[in-house]
């Protein structure tokens, strides 16, 4: 199966409040996200990450990676700076991106941490997942102006879990 998530934040406190997260501390925030994420993604599943995995250092962002299952493909946020040092850990990640567009026989996922008006194929279809608003009340109405199948992945409207594809084609065909 195919998963997407975003804006995890692992092992940051200050995310708790500023997002209203329902956690009393960031080891609790990290279980139910490390645990929510396995319980759903099996060692063979995709799961493309779009964005602000962690604003911890290399090191740790690779410790949070090897407790969780699949195969783990990154579309880059703007606060992944463990990115700046991962050499040594870059077999954590098939690969990582600033976008890509992920096709399968139906249809085209554009994937990009930031919300777009208009991607690759949008006249076409394509559908766009996105993380970096969170559950912020003040992105609902430029949120609003999005007029395609267009998806926030992020795990602060998603109950801290990861989506499946199978869900996200689901919702775009209802649209």
């Amino acid at each position: 199966m195919i998963f997407l998530t975003a804006d995890l934040h692992l092992g940051h406190a200050n995310i708790i409040r500023h997002c209203r997260r329902p956690f009393s501390s960031v080891e609790e925030m990290d279980k139910v996200i490390i645990n929510n994420w396995n319980a759903a993604i099996g060692p063979k599943d995709e799961v493309y990450i779009i964005g602000d995995f962690t604003m911890r250092p290399a090191a740790d962002a690779h410790e949070y990676l090897t407790r969780l299952n699949g195969h783990k493909y990154f579309i880059k946020g703007n606060h992944d700076r463990f990115l700046k040092n991962f050499e040594s850990y870059a077999s954590d990640f098939v690969w990582v991106k600033d976008y890509y567009v992920l096709r399968t026989d139906e249809y085209r996922i554009v994937l990009f941490h930031f919300p777009i008006l208009e991607w690759d194929q949008f006249y076409r279809g394509a559908i766009h997942c996105f993380g970096h608003v969170h559950n912020s009340p003040l992105s609902g109405e430029r949120l609003s102006l999005m007029s395609g199948p267009a998806f926030n992945v992020g795990v602060d409207v998603n109950e801290f879990y990861p989506v499946s594809l199978t869900d996200i084609i689901k919702r775009a065909s209802q649209i």
